[in-house]
């Protein structure tokens, strides 16, 4: 029997296991982190290295620069997390790994450990799409969380709506047409003169300030669930460049906060929207954007003055995280799901 064959038994024998323990990696941008997780809900461990000093002189991710610290740091951060797991090798049910959506040579390191690893300790190999992950780090803040509910997926490459009707089955509602929010935050940052990670930076500074000024949201999408953030971060970088050419000082505070307003309100608006549309009473908020405190102001308030249950990680898992893989991961092999080769590659790019 072949060495894909043997995972495949076991793989199958995990489905009914009471107790499963993988071990996630997770390596799609400038985070390097390994987790144990124990059936799904359960951190054991959750160690990050950030690279965002590093990066922060560039303004913004290096894809190299990024790839050679993975690189440096996943041996330390694999024993770490074992430690303060408190567990050795041998424990290890799985070895979970993103896959993508990612920078490509960032994602081969953790996927080239991950499959090292998994070889090494003869344990099934998961393959987990960093999207699906987000979502699941909602299952580790809020252990009674299941579905059915509506995701407002906000991150930095994706902004969408779907409809969770079980832990692997999801539907889309809606989604970005152009920029997604996170993307948005970081250009408006960058035109701010505000340092990277552009989105906390916005937050920070918008509450220093008000809203003075009247930025639109492409009313073209009124009657849909879709969104477009492009215009709104263009009227920005206009009004900017425009009080810059005419020696006009540049209220970045108030600049911030009404951006902030903008693109918040057309996020808590559509995701009531599609909670009335879909009749579902649970909300839920995943993706680094989900950490933006006007954002998740409006959406519980929203949520409460509609009779909504609403949902979002504790912000220490709302960034890119191994824990929050870990618990996707769980949640797929019990469906028989996600069992990956030794030939399994990155990509860049995959769909929700």
């Amino acid at each position: 029997m072949n060495y894909f064959s043997r995972m495949q038994e076991k793989f199958a024998s995990l489905k009914d296991k009471k107790e499963v323990i993988i071990l996630s990696i997770e390596s799609s941008c400038d985070e390097t982190s390994v987790a144990v997780v124990k059936n799904g809900r359960e951190v054991l461990s959750n160690i990050i290295a950030s690279q965002i000093e590093i990066h922060r002189r560039f303004g913004g991710v290096v894809p190299e620069v990024a790839s050679r610290n993975h690189i440096t740091a996943i041996s330390s951060i694999f024993e770490e997390a074992l430690s303060e797991a408190g567990i050795k090798k041998e424990d290890i049910d799985a070895v979970a790994v993103t896959y993508g959506a990612g920078l490509i040579g960032a994602l081969f390191v953790g996927i080239n450990f991950a499959k090292a690893l998994a070889y090494s300790l003869e344990v099934s190999l998961i393959a987990v799409n960093h999207v699906y992950g987000h979502i699941s780090a909602n299952y580790i803040s809020h252990p009674g969380l299941i579905p059915p509910f509506v995701c407002l997926m906000v991150s930095g490459g994706h902004t969408a709506l779907l409809r969770v009707d079980d832990y692997n089955k999801m539907k889309m509602l809606g989604t970005t047409v152009d920029d997604a929010a996170g993307e948005a935050f970081d250009k408006v940052a960058r035109v701010l003169g505000l340092p990277y990670p552009g989105g906390p930076e916005i937050d920070r500074l918008a509450k220093e300030g008000e809203v003075k000024y009247i930025f639109t949201i492409s009313k073209a999408l009124k009657n849909t669930l879709n969104f477009s953030f492009s215009g709104v971060k263009t009227e920005v970088v206009n009004l900017v460049h425009n009080k810059t050419q005419r020696g006009e000082e540049v209220d970045k505070a108030d600049i911030a906060c009404s951006f902030q307003e903008a693109v918040t309100d057309e996020l808590a608006t559509k995701a009531i929207k599609a909670c009335k549309r879909e009749e579902l009473k649970k909300l839920v908020v995943a993706g680094g954007v989900g950490a933006n405190s006007r954002l998740k102001e409006k959406l519980e308030f929203l949520c409460k003055e509609n009779n909504i249950e609403f949902y979002s990680p504790v912000l220490k898992y709302c960034t890119d995280n191994a824990a929050m893989i870990g618990s996707c991961a769980y949640f797929m092999l019990k469906d028989g799901l996600g069992l990956a080769p030794l030939s399994l590659t990155a990509k860049p790019n995959l769909d929700l």
